[in-house]
């Protein structure tokens, strides 16, 4: 995964996993959905991001799956 802030625009990309792009749909005016060739969401465009999140605080945290006994 991979997040790229471009202050230029006020943009935030939110690449899930890389690949082509078949398909771009509306969320709503300012927020855009990248679909693979197999319908799967592989990117989120935010336009207007410092107005709609705290760009500056964001955080990213990989929580582990819980240890399970047999």
């Amino acid at each position: 995964m991979k997040v790229k802030y471009f202050s230029d625009t006020d943009t935030l990309y939110i690449e899930l996993y890389a690949a082509a792009v078949d398909e771009t749909r509306d969320l709503d005016e300012n927020t855009l959905l990248d679909l693979d060739d197999a319908g799967c969401l592989c990117a989120i465009t935010i336009e207007h991001a410092s107005a709609r999140m705290d760009i500056p605080a964001f955080s990213f945290e990989q929580v582990p799956a819980p240890h399970r006994s047999a």
